[in-house]
């Protein structure tokens, strides 16, 4: 597709006023053709993502190629590259690791192809914007969380994937909360580790291996999503302590929120996929019809000040997991096991 630049007046689209100078061609600002490249749709988490962007993008005109790298770096790189073959107009990209795409988004620019972060940030290249939850924000909740409930003793913080940013992030927003707590000695903490590819089993052998190095005296477990929450649990079951130990998580799970409804798990943090989904697709529209999206931040990935649209994530525990319902995210049934 070529993308060639036309002077037109200002048009109406989403609402706004849409300027078309050094813009792409009417026609494919009218029907945009987008690329959404996905870290691994065997996870629920994207599959739902992907369903609601499409919904949304569909809505505005545009065309959706979805390619799921099943977490892959070398087969994310290639599926970009297709993409790019395709003459899509815009990349949004799930990275599966953060650092290693800075090639794929030089030869996307060449191209004249706006990319779109989604969710975690593309780190060391050159993206137009970044859409994604306040990740930091989203630790502080569950440092908070867990420091209410256990506000002294042993701490076993329980990391995400070393090759995804969101997970320094969250490290940084629980720090924000535990170190002044660490500093006075109320909280000591007796082993941190990330979790390759967010894995429920490797979480669960890590807090085995922690349980057997303390002798059982872990007081709480920071773990920073509900894969992770859910190995850290079983490990916790297998020694009697399923309950007893209070455990974070984030993205609102089914069998995460089932745990918190049953009290073995002490909270997750609740992000509205509709909500960034849809927001991404407008985004991504907007990009290709040079609008000026409404960005709240601007973040710094090694290579520039990325313009960043950050949304508000929802702590959840059991005395507000009925949010879920009214969100239409899951049923009343499904929260129940039915």
């Amino acid at each position: 597709m070529k993308h060639g630049i036309t002077k037109m007046g200002a048009a109406i689209g989403l609402g706004c006023a849409l300027l078309f100078a050094s813009a792409p061609s009417l026609a494919d600002a009218k029907h945009p053709k987008i690329g959404f490249s996905i870290d691994d749709l065997r996870l629920e988490r994207w599959t739902r993502d992907r369903d609601y962007f499409i919904g949304a993008a569909e809505k505005l005109g545009a065309k959706v190629y979805v390619q799921s790298a099943d977490a892959s770096e070398q087969r994310q790189i290639a599926q970009i590259e297709n993409l790019i073959s395709r003459g899509v107009d815009v990349l949004v990209i799930v990275p599966y690791n953060a650092t290693v795409l800075n090639n794929a988004i030089r030869e996307a620019k060449k191209a004249k192809i706006k990319v779109l972060s989604y969710d975690r940030l593309i780190l060391n290249a050159d993206v137009d914007a970044y859409i994604s939850f306040d990740n930091t924000a989203v630790g502080e909740l569950q440092a908070q969380a867990i420091v209410g409930l256990k506000p002294k003793g042993n701490y076993y913080l329980l990391g995400g994937a070393p090759t995804d940013n969101n997970a320094k992030m969250l490290r940084e927003g629980q720090m924000k909360v535990l170190q002044p707590l660490i500093d006075k000695g109320d909280i000591k903490v007796v082993g941190r580790q990330w979790v390759k590819d967010w894995s429920p089993s490797e979480a669960m052998a890590i807090v085995e291996n922690a349980l057997t190095a303390n002798g059982n005296r872990i007081d709480a477990v920071v773990a920073s999503n509900d894969a992770t929450a859910g190995g850290a649990i079983q490990a916790l079951a297998a020694q009697k302590l399923g309950g007893k130990v209070p455990v974070s998580g984030q993205d609102a799970d089914l069998a995460a929120v089932r745990r918190v409804i049953a009290g073995t798990q002490s909270m997750t943090v609740y992000k509205p996929l509709k909500t960034i989904a849809t927001s991404a697709a407008t985004l991504a529209v907007q990009l290709v019809r040079s609008e000026k999206p409404a960005y709240n931040a601007q973040i710094n990935n090694g290579y520039k000040q990325v313009s960043t649209v950050l949304l508000k994530p929802i702590p959840l525990t059991r005395a507000n997991v009925d949010v879920l319902v009214r969100d239409g995210f899951y049923t009343q049934g499904q929260l129940a096991g039915k």
